[in-house]
Formats: C-alpha cells, sequence, structure tokens
C-alpha cells in the first residue's frame, strides 16, 4: 500500500487547510495545486471535500514539471537587470515528489 495519495486540488486562499487537517495527515503542497496527503481516512476524506482529483505520481510529477518548466521559461526570459534586480532573483528550482 502506498504512503502517500497524490492529488489535484484548486487551493481557494485562507481556510483551505486547518492546523487540524495538518495534526489529522500528512498534507504537502507543489506547484500546479498538486498535494500530497497521508494516505488514510483522514487525508483521503481532505482530498475529496477540496474536490481533488486524484492521481498516480507520475501524473503529479509530470503537471509539477510543466509548471516549473513554465516558470524557468519564463524567468530564462528576463533580462540580466531584471534576474538581479527581482524579489526571487534565482531561477525556479525543479521539484521532485519524494
Amino acid at each position: 500500500m502506498a504512503h502517500f495519495i497524490y492529488g489535484v486540488a484548486e487551493n481557494t486562499g485562507k481556510g483551505f487547510f486547518t492546523a487540524e487537517d495538518r495534526r489529522k495527515f500528512f498534507l504537502r503542497g507543489y506547484p500546479a495545486n498538486v498535494w500530497m496527503v497521508g494516505n488514510n481516512v483522514d487525508g483521503a476524506m481532505w482530498m475529496a471535500e477540496k474536490g481533488g482529483r486524484e492521481k498516480t505520481k507520475a501524473e503529479a510529477q509530470a503537471l509539477i514539471d510543466a509548471e516549473v518548466q513554465a516558470s524557468q521559461a519564463e524567468w530564462d526570459a528576463l533580462s540580466d537587470e531584471e534576474k538581479a534586480s527581482g524579489p526571487n532573483n534565482t531561477r525556479p528550482a525543479d521539484v521532485i515528489l519524494p
């Protein structure tokens, strides 16, 4: 049995997840609104309540890769001055699901 459930759910902002949720199950967010939750009843219920669509790990990684690559291309297109002066003056890093 897998330790985690991967899914996509639109983050609606404040209250999307609570401290109580974090105590009940493992929860981590990634680019592209990908969420990794503990594979237990509480994690599965949270994903369902948020209208999440379950994905395989490979599908979730592909969504993350696409979003990160788009951000990297956007950063690469900046001028040297913009890269040096921006608040996030580093190129977005690749993200690998554990």
